[in-house]
């Protein structure tokens, strides 16, 4: 297929989604980027509308960021994508390995089920039930299910008062009826991103967390840095990896004393820490990647 027309969506102005929609007008002379929030799906006339576009006659779409700010939302604008797949148009990654991410519920239960290891965990809608695990815990990171980069996420320690622990956990409920808890880790104050395309793995960057900060984002502070992984730990991202079909991905891990443990699987993986950590241009590897299945469906 000569000079395919790829689209991108993503947030425009973004630098990953910029730069990946930069790698695709180097290599295809096209330059699309596709916000979402401005697409309008004519089911009856089987028309997926971006202004003056209609996604269904492209050869391919790349999804790398479907909103700022993950909400139940982000599932309805998957639901939409999934009419280009419907009319034949490639999409990476598939519509339905995404779905499986958004919700940080559905990426634990798919890795806890395969048996990937993972910091201990407790899911309850239960205040009381909260309590009673962050006891257990002594410390617990309670985590929105919708959410990136640590936004929402409150570190509650059980040594607090009483009242200011119930308050704690009441103000995270209100907001979060369905309550992910983990147990905080000690973590040697850096966790990693092992970077996998098709399939393959890359290599890992880690994220070296600001010594105030109890995260490790660079939201909130942290760096990225060069990291060398070791063949079980690289088994252990590539088995995670495997069980979304992604077509790029980053697997968020940490090495602990009891060995290492998965945060989570990225629905779209991170450009930065790659290029920053490793030295690697992803968003050229990732077009090459798109190409070449173009080429072969």
């Amino acid at each position: 297929m000569a000079n395919p027309k790829i689209g991108v969506v993503g947030i425009p102005g973004k630098w990953s989604t910029e730069a990946l929609a930069d790698a695709v007008q180097a290599a295809t002379g096209f330059r699309l980027v596709v916000n979402l929030d401005q697409v309008m799906a004519d089911l009856e006339g089987g028309r997926l509308l971006f202004h003056e576009h209609d996604l269904c006659e492209l050869d391919a779409v790349i999804v790398k960021k479907i909103s700022k700010v993950y909400s139940p939302n982000s599932l309805d604008r998957l639901e939409i994508l999934r009419m280009l797949e419907g009319r034949g148009v490639r999409v990476f990654s598939k519509i339905g390995s995404i779905l499986r991410l958004i919700d940080r519920l559905s990426c634990t239960m798919t890795l806890h089920n395969a048996g990937i290891p993972m910091p201990p965990t407790r899911i309850t809608e239960s205040p009381a039930a909260a309590a009673a695990a962050l006891h257990e815990f002594g410390s617990a990171v309670f985590k929105p299910l919708y959410s990136t980069k640590a936004r929402g996420m409150v570190v509650i320690d059980a040594h607090d008062p009483p009242d200011e622990m119930g308050r704690q956990i009441d103000n995270f409920h209100a907001d979060n009826p369905m309550m992910y808890i983990q147990k905080r880790l000690d973590l040697p104050g850096q966790d990693l991103g092992m970077v996998f395309l098709g399939g393959e793995y890359l290599g890992s960057y880690a994220r070296v967390g600001d010594s105030d900060a109890w995260n490790t984002t660079i939201h909130s502070g942290g760096h990225y840095a060069g990291y060398e992984a070791d063949e079980k730990l690289i088994e252990l991202g590539h088995k995670a990896q495997a069980l979304f079909d992604l077509d790029f991905t980053t697997v968020d891990v940490a090495e602990t004393e009891q060995g290492p443990v998965v945060f989570e699987v990225s629905a779209f993986g991170g450009f930065r820490g790659a290029k920053e950590g490793m030295g690697i241009d992803v968003p050229e590897r990732y077009v090459q990647h798109v190409l070449r299945m173009v080429q072969v469906q």
